[in-house]
C-alpha cells in the first residue's frame, strides 16, 4: 500500500512521519502524475488558501476530483476538511467540492484559542482519542450519505465520513495515537 500525501504546504511531514511508524510506504505528493500511483490521499492541515492556490498551480484540482470519483480514498485533516468540503461559510477559497458538508473556518478562533479534548469516536474503539484543534473548523452541516464520527460535547461535529472520504477538523498527526490514521488505512484497504 502506498499513501499520497499532499505536500505543496502545512502538516505533510507530520503524516509521513506518523504512517512509517505504521509501516506503509508514502509519497509526497506535488504533481498530478504521483497522484495515479498512491492507493490513497492526505490532504494535510495548513492554510486552505495557500493549499488551493497551490493545487491550482500545480494543477492537481481535477486529478484529485477526478481520482476522488473514481474511489480513491482520502482523509482531510483540518484545512483538508475544508477542501474536501462541498461548501465553505465565511470565505472565498474554492472547495474540491467532495463531500456532502458545509464548513466554517477557523469556527474556534485565532491561533491563542487553539486547544485539545478528549474525543469519543466509536469506530476507534471505546478509548478516547486526543483531539488537538489548531485554528480549526468545524462541519455545520452534513447531508446525504455521510457519517458523523466525532462531536464536541456540545454537539459541534468535528469529524465525518463518506464512503472512501473521511475528514476531521483536529490534527491526529500530531498526536500519538495511531488508530485515526490506521482507519484510514482500513478504508483504503476495503
Amino acid at each position: 500500500m502506498r499513501i499520497g500525501i499532499l505536500a505543496v504546504q502545512g502538516a505533510f511531514a507530520e503524516h509521513i512521519a506518523l504512517l512509517r511508524q505504521l509501516e506503509v510506504e508514502t509519497l509526497p505528493v506535488r504533481l498530478p502524475s504521483e497522484l495515479r500511483t498512491s492507493d490513497g490521499l492526505i490532504i494535510p492541515g495548513g492554510e486552505s488558501t495557500s493549499i488551493s492556490r497551490l493545487m491550482l498551480d500545480y494543477k492537481l484540482v481535477d486529478e484529485i476530483r477526478n481520482l476522488a470519483r473514481s474511489g480513491l480514498p482520502i482523509l482531510g485533516t483540518c484545512a483538508g476538511l475544508i477542501l474536501l468540503a462541498k461548501e465553505i461559510l465565511d470565505h472565498d477559497v474554492e472547495p474540491l467540492g467532495l463531500m456532502d458538508i458545509t464548513v466554517r473556518r477557523n469556527a474556534f478562533g485565532r491561533q491563542k484559542d487553539s486547544f485539545e479534548t478528549e474525543l469519543k469516536i466509536p469506530v476507534l474503539g471505546e478509548k478516547s482519542f486526543p483531539g488537538v484543534f489548531i485554528r480549526a473548523p468545524v462541519i455545520e452541516q452534513a447531508k446525504g450519505r455521510v457519517q458523523i464520527l466525532a462531536r464536541l460535547n456540545n454537539g459541534t461535529i468535528v469529524a465525518a465520513r463518506q464512503r472512501k472520504l473521511l475528514a476531521s477538523a483536529f490534527h491526529p498527526e500530531l498526536t500519538n495515537d495511531l488508530r485515526f490514521h490506521q482507519y484510514f488505512l482500513d478504508i483504503v484497504a476495503g
